[in-house]
């Protein structure tokens, strides 16, 4: 099968189109034909080495893929050969066809495209996992979300207003700006423009519930200030540093949590549970019309190091997907 492989890991590496074996399922795995693969930054930093895939999963990289079931290891009750899946992965996804176990892979939604569904699975386990089974987001609760256009933020933008929240969010540009109005959120800063903090504040949306933070660095305080009492921040990345100074004074005022969360390394129970949680509360909402994975752009699979780029480049409003049929 043709597959993409990363060589030299690091600030030099690069994405490689190469020829790998297909894998055989084992237990409890099935065997995906796969028509498009999410592309998603865990991706980047395993370029960096910061990123491995979990013990036992394929060293190329894909978080989440949509396919055609061709065969079921011993074991696989759930699906058979001919079912149209979407499945997390632990990697391997870059490629013409992967194994998944059956408890993370899902029906694919009848309403959806291939290049659609294959944006859910790493996407929407992430923002459920961390909204609602972490953040413990509410009915009418302020919730803020750092980076609207990503493929999360235009996700968790949709999900926190399906679910009942007032929904805050922070982007680049005047065009992201009205398209995250589009799908939902009530109010939009442009940070390149305005300061969030300050335009917040000053909103009928100043006390924060939760907070979904892929900055880090000086966004650290300024979610503080912005929190109500009890609130919750996560943080699930940081693109303005990792190490920053913090005012503990405010966590301790007001009873604070802040917790942050990593999908890939987490054991199959507990993203079982996800699988679960998405099956039965979002999958109807997506079969419904209610909400749905947006495309900003797709590549075929031997453009993979463009689709990184374009990731890279920030330009981007949804997610980016790799298509191989």
């Amino acid at each position: 099968m043709k597959a993409i492989d990363i060589v030299d890991h690091g600030k030099n590496s690069k994405l490689i189109l190469t020829e790998k074996t297909i894998p055989i399922p084992k237990d409890g795995e099935i065997l995906i034909e796969v028509h498009a693969s999410g592309v998603n930054r865990p991706d980047i930093l395993q370029r960096y080495g910061l990123h491995p895939p979990p013990k036992g999963s394929p060293d190329h990289p894909g978080l989440e893929v949509s396919g055609i079931v061709i065969e079921v290891g011993p074991g696989v009750k759930k699906y058979k050969s001919g079912d149209k899946v979407i499945a997390l992965l632990g990697g391997g996804g870059y490629a013409e066809y992967c194994t998944a176990h059956q408890e993370l892979t899902l029906r694919m939604p009848d309403n959806l495209s291939f290049k659609e569904s294959a944006a859910i699975p790493e996407t929407y386990f992430t923002v459920w996992n961390n909204l609602f089974r972490i953040g413990r987001l509410k009915l009418e609760e302020n919730i803020l979300i750092h980076g609207g256009s990503s493929g999360i933020g235009s996700t968790a933008i949709q999900m926190s207003k399906e679910f009942g929240a007032n929904v805050i969010t922070t982007t680049s540009s005047e065009d992201k700006l009205k398209k995250c109005y589009e799908i939902g959120a009530d109010l939009v800063v442009n940070y390149i423009t305005h300061d969030f903090y300050e335009e917040i504040k000053k909103s009928k949306y100043s006390e924060i519930d939760l907070t979904l933070d892929i900055v880090g660095g000086d966004y650290t305080n300024k979610n503080y200030s912005l929190s109500a009492m009890n609130a919750r921040i996560i943080q699930i990345a940081y693109l303005k540093g990792n190490i920053c100074d913090i005012d503990l004074s405010q966590i301790m005022r007001k009873s604070l949590s802040h917790t942050g969360s990593v999908l890939r390394p987490k054991s199959l129970e507990y993203k079982t549970a996800i699988a679960n949680d998405i099956e039965q509360k979002i999958l109807p909402l997506i079969n419904a019309g209610k909400m749905k994975p947006i495309i900003h752009e797709s590549y075929p699979l031997e453009d993979a190091n463009k689709a990184h780029d374009l990731m890279k480049s920030g330009k981007h409003f949804g997610k980016i997907i790799l298509t191989c049929k």
